[in-house]
């Protein structure tokens, strides 16, 4: 069985051409969404279908996509609020200390005393650095920037993020 890992979501249609919006989840958009590329498109209740891109822009915070074989906005209108994924066999391998979302997403989040500050839920792509929010209870969403000083290990077998939180980072001194 193939596992797929998602890569954005459709979220509307721009204009009348076959566009789609997409907010995209990867790291790699320039890769995932160059012309020819193949992405799976998922929706509640169907099978996947294989989609071949056929041109990629930027347009505000959005990937703009078109698809082969889909011209107009009433073939893509079903599209919506579908989720666009890639194969296993479509991720290539990363260099060292570089990591997929999907690999990230669930970690559990350890503080230098050995605390467990959460689970990472999400990850924002700020342009600068990732910042990956983390899931605490009882208190509000942490913001964890992923830097060299903040973040000290990764460890995915133990399902474990290793950070170093300076000062004030925290709302919630204890």
């Amino acid at each position: 069985m193939t596992n797929y890992y998602e890569v954005g979501k459709i979220v509307n249609t721009h204009g009348i051409q076959g566009e789609v919006r997409v907010i995209s989840q990867t790291d790699f958009p320039e890769e995932r969404y160059q012309v020819g590329a193949t992405l799976y498109l998922f929706q509640d209740g169907k099978s996947p279908l294989k989609l071949t891109v056929a041109s990629h822009r930027q347009h505000k915070n959005f990937d703009l996509l078109t698809f082969e074989g889909y011209y107009n906005i009433n073939m893509v209108e079903p599209l919506r609020d579908g989720i666009l994924k890639v194969s296993e066999y479509q991720l290539g391998e990363l260099e060292e200390n570089e990591y997929y979302y999907h690999e990230i997403i669930g970690l559990k989040v350890i503080d230098e005393k050995d605390r467990e500050i959460g689970e990472i839920t999400e990850i924002l792509a700020t342009g600068a650095n990732d910042v990956w929010i983390v899931k605490r209870k009882n208190k509000k969403d942490a913001l964890i920037p992923y830097i060299e000083s903040v973040v000290k290990e990764i460890d995915l077998e133990a399902g474990k993020v290793y950070v170093e939180i300076p000062e004030g980072l925290l709302d919630d001194a204890d």
